[in-house]
């Protein structure tokens, strides 16, 4: 019989070896640039799990900054990583279910870093 898709063990294996940004090491104030295949987002940590973000499809929807949540990040399906804000190669769940297309690029930018 032959096996189709990713096994979960392969899943868990390949996530630990990702470039990624975790939830927990995020502070108030940080900022994550993320580049997707076809959009970038700005991420503005305003507390633990509450972001305000702007660009790709808020700017599409809003003229401002939309206050969110973040899921996690997917391979797509009913798979998601839930522990992370961003991780190359995945796609970004917002918590109002928008997914992004697969993530190029992710900038951190520190609170104590900005001017």
């Amino acid at each position: 019989m032959e096996q189709f898709g990713l096994s979960l063990e392969h899943i868990v294996q390949r996530s630990e070896q990702l470039h990624m940004v975790r939830r927990d090491d995020l502070r108030v104030g940080d900022i994550v640039y993320v580049k997707t295949l076809n959009s970038v987002y700005r991420i503005h940590v305003e507390e633990h799990c509450s972001y305000r973000v702007s660009g790709g499809w808020f700017d599409r929807k809003s003229d401002l900054p939309v206050r969110t949540t973040i899921a996690g990040c997917t391979w797509g399906g009913s798979v998601i990583k839930v522990d992370v804000v961003a991780v190359l190669g995945l796609s970004l769940e917002f918590g109002n279910c928008v997914t992004t297309s697969p993530i190029q690029r992710i900038i951190l930018i520190r609170r104590e870093q900005q001017n």
